[in-house]
Formats: structure tokens, sequence, C-alpha cells
């Protein structure tokens, strides 16, 4: 026959089960014990013991909430201020000792599963799930019957898991935890245990308390590297006093392991959100192999849309390293001679002697060293398009040369007399103003013409805006890629320093320095430092006057050369009187050549005209 020993405050006895229905409650039950409320039935059948909760009784087996509850052997039972240990059989029961939680601190194997658990939340690196499996393991830990995980986002508290103890999510789950305990929690990010919150003198007054009949409730931090990202909640609102300074202490080693858990978790989300981000602008910002999508660059992409499809000859103008032979190339791929060669030659790193051996070509034995005979890059280029790069350190006298190949579409090697007939589109791009190089006799004005039928002009790097961090990224994600580099960002004062920074050489030495601080960072994101990018490297901050100057003058260049130099449309365009585009010239000549010029007009109105 089964029996229960009890003890109780009243004292300590045993009761067989020898009725099918035994009652233990208040006053008039079989087994009396101090029961706030309902009361719990026993029932057994010559073979099954089975005990239900009536009417929101606590009742604990095992230490754990539950309804009902079918007993074996050695079930503990914890009924109001009673704990009846379950014996199957009529042998003498043990001495009721306290039933093991699924963690202590004194033992061994407690230790060995909270390393388990740690171990298997590690392995996980989506966050939801990793939130949902962390606070299933507080639950178990503590014993409670239900849980909430809060993380703060945006300096606020926000609710990211609630689960009961059949791990199901809760709904309305912030209408059913106590906010005063939360906020005390992550204001002093210490862990808070309150074992009857009804009761307790510092949260009996608080509105959640009251509305929710909090009773056990145990909080504690989410916390790394100092910094509080959230709190673990777990409660019962049946049982009072049911966690222990013991479990408490548990439960914060564990969040303490879990914190580092999540702060993980969130620097790969975070991370996976900034690609996906740093994806989609690129996509937004693509034009074939160019990046960009600030307002000047888009101007560029219009224009290649409306010449790549002629063989109109282009002149590719921009500081040096903005990328002129991408867009070289992009005209190309665009371009009915997509299928047919795209051939480069730098007219500034040739020696002048051999310069004119690469472009036309020679024959054997038409100087010392001319072994064989070999075709220049106009032949090489015929069917395609061939790519003049610095075409302003092209030599004068093979600026002749080259003027009278692009007019008779036909070439001479060195040494031969016969023409050979090339069907090229001829691109070329310079860094140098080609107007003040034929002021000075350096380039000539025919062959000038000849090429700049369009002009596409590319802007600087530190007039590109947002495109900077664009580029910036796209660099590191190639450099982490091509050297292994475990850089992964830039702190948010290298971004700003990118910004401000004048970058002289532009694209190019964006990505030189780019490379250099993968490999040479010692941290996981890239700072100013790390990008040779000090202080007093910063442009410095310039006069509103002198500011305003210098505005104008771009403005009234870019105006000109939108006029192709027309001076009298560009007047009337900015309404002013011609001779104020006049003295910009000359200030601007006087400026290119160290001398003092006139103070500039900075009214549109005629000065005494």
């Amino acid at each position: 026959m089964p029996n229960f020993h009890i003890q109780s405050p009243s004292g300590n006895r045993s009761v067989r089960l020898v009725k099918p229905l035994t009652t233990v409650g208040g006053d008039g039950a079989d087994i009396s014990v101090a029961l706030k409320k309902g009361l719990v039935e026993i029932a057994y059948d010559g073979r099954v013991c089975i005990v239900s909760a009536i009417d929101g009784a606590p009742l604990l087996i095992n230490n754990r909430r539950r309804d009902t509850c079918e007993l074996v052997d050695g079930d503990v039972v914890s009924v109001g201020d009673a704990t009846l240990l379950y014996s199957a059989t009529d042998a003498a029961p043990a001495p009721i000792s306290a039933p093991k939680a699924a963690f202590t601190t004194g033992d061994l194997s407690s230790l060995r599963r909270l390393y388990d658990f740690s171990k298997e939340l590690a392995e996980q690196t989506d966050l939801p799930k990793l939130l949902a499996a962390l606070l299933d393991r507080s639950i178990a830990v503590t014993l409670a019957d239900k849980g909430f995980l809060l993380l703060i986002e945006d300096g606020r508290v926000v609710v990211k898991v609630a689960r009961n103890l059949a791990q199901e999510h809760i709904r309305d789950a912030v209408e059913q935890l106590s906010d005063s305990i939360v906020a005390k929690v992550v204001r002093t990010g210490a862990p808070v245990i309150v074992s009857d919150a009804l009761h307790d003198r510092e949260f009996n007054a608080s509105a959640s308390v009251i509305d929710l009949k909090v009773c056990s409730v145990m909080c504690v931090p989410l916390a790394a590297f100092g910094n509080i990202l959230g709190a673990i909640y777990v409660a019962n609102d049946s049982v009072v006093n049911l966690f222990e300074e013991r479990g408490l202490e548990v439960l914060t080693i564990f969040a303490a392991q879990a914190a580092l858990l999540v702060k993980n978790a969130l620097l790969v989300q975070g991370l996976q959100a900034d690609n996906a981000d740093l994806k989609r602008r690129l996509d937004d910002a693509h034009y074939g192999d160019i990046i960009g999508s600030c307002e000047a660059m888009r101007d560029v992409y219009k224009k290649i849309d409306k010449i790549a499809q002629t063989d109109i000859s282009v002149l590719i103008t921009g500081e040096t390293g903005t990328g002129k032979e991408l867009i070289a190339r992009e005209i190309h791929r665009r371009s009915t001679r997509k299928n047919g060669p795209f051939i480069t030659i730098n007219c500034g790193a040739i020696p002048e002697a051999l310069l004119e051996s690469e472009l036309f070509g020679h024959l054997r034995g038409a100087f010392t060293g001319a072994v064989t005979t070999r075709p220049g890059k106009f032949q090489a280029a015929n069917g395609g398009t061939l790519f003049l790069d610095e075409i302003g350190e092209m030599p004068a006298a093979l600026q002749v040369k080259i003027l009278r190949a692009l007019q008779e579409r036909s070439v001479t090697k060195i040494g031969e007399t016969r023409p050979e007939s090339v069907d090229i589109r001829v691109l070329a791009a310079t860094n140098k103003i080609l107007e003040e190089e034929i002021k000075t006799g350096r380039f000539r004005e025919d062959l000038y013409y000849r090429l700049n039928v369009v002009k596409v002009h590319l802007p600087p790097l530190r007039d590109r805006g947002e495109d900077i961090v664009v580029l910036a990224k796209f660099f590191l994600g190639r450099a982490a890629s091509e050297f292994g580099a475990k850089v992964r960002g830039y702190s948010p004062t290298a971004l700003i320093a990118m910004r401000k920074y004048a970058w002289p050489g532009n694209i190019r030495q964006l990505e030189n320095r780019i490379k250099k601080a993968a490999v040479m960072a010692d941290a996981a994101v890239i700072t100013p430092e790390d990008m040779e990018i000090l202080p007093e490297h910063m442009e410095p901050i310039m006069p509103l006057a002198q500011a305003k100057e210098e505005w104008q003058r771009r403005f009234v260049n870019e105006i000109l050369e939108r006029n192709n130099g027309n001076r009298t449309k560009t007047a009337k365009d900015l309404a002013v009187d011609p001779r104020t585009i006049f003295r910009h010239l000359e200030r601007m000549e006087a400026d290119a050549k160290g001398e003092p010029g006139e103070e500039p007009i900075a009214s549109g109105e005629d000065d005494g005209a």
C-alpha cells in the first residue's frame, strides 16, 4: 500500500492511501495543511497515484509547478507549509531531503551542466533562437514557471522572448512582468530576488506588482564588458518564497556566461545587417564596375548612357586616382565595340623614344633593337577601343602624328611607308587642365578639339559625400577576403575622419590606405590612426568670406565648363555683367602664374559700365 511521509510545522507523520480519493488542504481535508487557497486531490486506483491542484492551489512536484502529475516512488510533493514524500510500497520512507534543482552551486555535476548548457548555447548563432534557448535554460535553472528575456534597444528595455514552463511563447508579455523590478536591475546592474512581492517593503507599492499580484521573482542583468545589455526575469505568480539566494547566485552565474554569447550574437547580427545594408547600397550605387551614387556621379552615368553607343571621341578629366580608366572601360563595355579589344596606353609612363613605337608599331630593323616586326597599340585596338591615358603628357612631336592618325583613321609603322587603316574608337584621359596647357604651348589646340568632342569630368573623392563610406566598406570587404584579415569594420571616429579628409590621391589612395589598415590593425575595427588620418591632416576650416569666394570660383568654373568656355553665355546664365567673367578668368590666370589678381566681384550688378 503506498503512503506519504509528511513534514510540516505541526509535526511529522505518515499517511497510507486507503481511499480512492484523498484530499490535502485546510480544515475538513483528509490531510490538513496550511493552504491559503484551493485544494489538492490525490487519486489512487490501486495501480496509479495521480495528484492534482484544484481551484488554483499551489502545487509543486519536485520543486516544479504542476497542475496534475502521476507520482513515482520518491517524488516530493509540496503543498502549503507541508512537504509529502511519496512511497509506492509499504517500505519505511527515507528522510525527506530538498529536491534537487536543475543546478546547485555546491557539486561538480551542476558546474558540468552549466558548462554543457553554455557550450550548447555557444553553438547557436541565430539571435532569436539563442535568446529562446537561453530563456528556456533560465527557467530550468530556477524552477520558475515563466520567464522573460529583455534587451536594451535604442535606450528602451524591450521584451525579446517570453516563455512558460512548457516552452511556449507568452502573449502580451509586457503586461505580465513588473517594470519596477526590471527598471531597478537595469539601473543598478545588480540582481534582485523578491520572495513575496506583494509584501515586499520596496516593491509592494508598485502598480505592476499590485496589478499582477506578483509572488516570487528573480531578475538578473545581462552584462558584458561593463555594459548592460538587458536582463533575465523569471517568476512564479502563485508560490511565495520559491526562490532562494542560492538560486539567485546560480542564475547570476548563468547570466554572466550567457551575456557574452548574447553580445557575440548581437555583433554577428549587426555585421549581418551592416553587410546586407552595404550590399543594398552597393547594388543601388553600382553602375557596372563603378561604385558611387552622389549627384555628380549620377550626372556622369547619364552622360555615359548617351555617348556609349556612338563612336564619338571622349575626353575624361579628373584628378589623379578618381577612376578615369574605369569610366573608359565602362564606355567600351556599353558600346557596340564591347566584343572588340580594349587597349590602354599610359602616355606618361613610356619614354618618349619608345612611345611612337608603342603607339604605331615598327618594322624589323627600323632602329637598333627592333629585331622583329611589331604592331602598335593602334593596330591592336582595331575593331575596339583605344584608351590614351594621361594624354596631357604626350610629347609635342607625337601629338601631330596622333592627330593625323585620328583624322585619317590610319597609321604607319616606324620604317614603313605604306599606311594601315584602323577601325578604332579613341578615348583619352588627363588630370591636367588642357586649356591651360594649350595657352602655354604644351598641347596642340587642334588635337584637343579632336579628342574633346564630349568631356566627362569625374569629381574628386572629397566632393562625393557618402560615396566615401560605401567605397570604404567595399574595399575593406575585398581586402579582408584577399589578405585573410580579421578586421570587420570601422570605428565611428574613422568614418567621420574619412569624410573630413581631403584625399589628395582620391579613390586610389583610399583603397591603398584600407589595404594597409586591414593588414596592420590590431583591433577588429579600423581607427583613424590605422588609416593614418591624424588631426593635423584634416583640411583646415577657412573663414566664411574665403569659403564663399572659393565656392563662387568653383561654381563659375563649372558653368564655364558646361558652356564649353563661352564667356558671354556664362555671364548671361549667371545674370552678371560679362566683365565679371573676364575678371574671374584673369584672376585664375594670375593665380596660376603666382601673381596678385584683382578682388573678385561678388555682385552680379554692373559695376559702372
